[in-house]
């Protein structure tokens, strides 16, 4: 099924590039923001410390090392969820800024990004809610410790490669949706240390951020 709906401000039926887009088009968007000018809640300072927050909590996942797994599934679970509130709020209120980073990689590198932010969104809405954090992540052993995780660093751990989510209680469009982010996960993440996930995302969403800042 393909998913569409009506454009807020013609009233267009378009297919959505984005879960959450609104709109046809850029001159569509324009002219809504123009009908309905407010200041969006994430611009100056407050778009600020929310990257200073993703930032700080992803340094902090990057350095730790030799903690006990629920403080190390705690730090990979407020990562995710920085980053992909940091994504969805630039998305919404600064799409043309990150747009126009985006347009900056090459195709490939696009289809990395983009899918690496469809699996963080899968990993946001199904762990702790449908699977544990224990199915998500595969503990590394510290180097020179096969038998333990000794003094491992939480960045070397692996994302799992998870089975066909069950999604019947969600309605086709949310199956739709929710099935393209488990294959971004299943393409993306899985099998790949965490640290380099959070990594790519946060240096995305600096670049992004700072385009906004830059040219509001």
């Amino acid at each position: 099924m393909t998913d569409t709906r009506d454009c807020e401000q013609c009233g267009a039926l378009f297919t959505p590039r984005r879960e959450h887009a609104r709109f046809c088009s850029a001159r569509c968007r324009v002219a809504w923001n123009r009908l309905n000018a407010s200041d969006p809640p994430a611009v100056g300072g407050a778009l600020g410390w929310t990257i200073t927050a993703m930032q700080e909590t992803v340094d902090r996942l990057l350095r730790a090392r030799g903690w006990d797994r629920p403080h190390a599934f705690a730090v990979i679970s407020e990562a995710v969820w920085w980053v992909t509130m940091v994504d969805a709020t630039l998305v919404r209120y600064h799409p043309d800024a990150y747009d126009s980073v985006l347009a900056g990689h090459d195709a490939a590198e696009r289809r990395v990004i983009e899918g690496t932010f469809g699996g963080l969104r899968f990993v946001r809405n199904q762990m702790g809610y449908y699977l544990d954090q224990a199915d998500f992540i595969e503990p590394q052993p510290a180097q020179g410790d096969p038998g333990g995780l000794g003094a491992s660093r939480i960045a070397a751990w692996t994302w799992r490669p998870l089975p066909q989510p069950g999604l019947d209680a969600l309605p086709a469009r949310g199956q739709e949706w929710e099935m393209t982010r488990y294959r971004e996960y299943q393409a993306q993440l899985a099998a790949r240390p965490v640290g380099e996930t959070f990594r790519r995302a946060a240096a995305f969403l600096r670049r992004a951020s700072e385009s906004c800042l830059t040219h509001p």
